[in-house]
C-alpha cells in the first residue's frame, strides 16, 4: 500500500480546492492536515484539517509537504517556515523566486535542514525536457503567453492597451522573464518556470498577447542548444472560478503530490 501523504495547503482558492477534490476523487493517499489562509477558517475546510492563520503554527500540523497556492507574497514567509521546520515545501506562485534573496534562502534552508523545495510546472508541459536540455546549455528561450483579452484585466496590460476594444491579438508587453514575472505575477508564473528551468530570469525572453480569438490560454515555447530544438504549444482552459489561472496548474499539483506516494513515477 502507498504511504498516506500529509499536505498543508496556503491559500484556499480556485488552484487549491481543484486540487484537493481531484485528490479525495481519484482516491489518492493524501490526507488534508492544514489549510492556511488570512481570513477566517472557510466554510469548506477539509475534514480533519486545521486552520492556520500563521506560519508559525505550521510546524504543529506534522504535514508531509506544504503546497503554496495562495499568491506570491506568501511564498517566502510559509516556505521558511516549512523548510526551515525540514518539511518539504512546493511554490505555485513561482513569481516570487524573481526575488533573488528569496530563492537563494529557501534553498539554502531546504538544504540545511534536509527538506526539498520544488517547484511546480504549473500551466506548462514539457519543463522536464527544458531542464535536462540546460545540461548540455541553452542559447535561446522563448516563451509567448496568450490570453483572451479578459484574463489580462487587472494587471498593468489595461494600461499598455484597450482590452475591451481589440479585435485581433496584441502584443502588449516584450521582455526579459523577470521583468514579466514581476510585473505580471498572476498571469506569468510560467514565465519564471520557464527561466529557472532554462537560461535564467535576464536571458529567457516573454512576450505577452491579448487575444480576443483565444479560446483559453496558449503557451508557446521554443528552445535551442546543444541538445537541439524544441517547440511546446500548450493550450489551456481556465479554471471555472478564476480566468487568469489554468486547469493544467491544479493537475500538475496532483501529480506531485500523488508521486510522493506512487510506486511507479514518470
Amino acid at each position: 500500500m502507498a504511504a498516506m501523504i500529509d499536505v498543508a495547503f496556503v491559500g484556499w482558492g480556485a488552484i487549491a480546492r481543484t486540487t484537493a477534490r481531484l485528490l479525495a476523487e481519484r482516491n489518492a493517499p493524501v490526507r488534508i492536515v492544514a489549510v492556511a489562509t488570512r481570513s477566517t477558517a472557510p466554510a469548506d475546510l477539509p475534514h480533519g484539517a486545521v486552520h492556520l492563520r500563521s506560519p508559525d503554527d505550521l510546524a504543529a500540523s506534522n504535514p508531509t509537504v506544504v503546497v503554496e497556492a495562495a499568491g506570491r507574497d506568501s511564498v517566502a514567509p510559509w516556505g521558511r517556515a516549512a523548510l526551515g521546520a525540514g518539511i518539504d515545501f512546493i511554490a505555485a506562485s513561482v513569481s516570487a523566486l524573481t526575488d533573488d534573496e528569496v530563492l537563494a534562502s529557501l534553498t539554502e534552508l531546504a538544504a540545511s535542514n534536509g527538506a526539498q523545495f520544488q517547484i511546480t510546472p504549473g500551466a506548462l508541459a514539457g519543463v522536464d525536457g527544458l531542464v535536462a536540455a540546460s545540461v548540455l546549455g541553452l542559447d535561446h528561450v522563448e516563451h509567448r503567453i496568450v490570453k483572451p483579452p479578459a484574463a489580462w484585466g487587472g494587471t498593468p496590460a489595461e494600461d499598455l492597451c484597450d482590452l475591451d476594444a481589440l479585435t485581433e491579438p496584441t502584443t502588449f508587453f516584450e521582455g526579459d522573464a523577470r521583468e514579466a514575472a514581476s510585473q505580471f505575477p498572476k498571469n506569468a508564473n510560467v514565465a519564471a518556470t520557464t527561466a529557472l528551468a532554462g537560461r535564467g530570469l535576464a536571458d529567457t525572453r516573454i512576450s505577452m498577447v491579448a487575444d480576443p480569438g483565444a479560446g483559453g490560454n496558449r503557451h508557446e515555447i521554443t528552445a535551442s542548444g546543444a541538445f537541439g530544438e524544441m517547440s511546446i504549444v500548450v493550450r489551456n482552459l481556465a479554471l471555472p472560478d478564476n480566468p487568469k489561472s489554468s486547469a493544467l496548474t491544479s493537475l500538475s499539483l496532483v501529480r506531485l503530490i500523488e508521486n510522493r506516494a506512487n510506486p511507479l513515477v514518470i
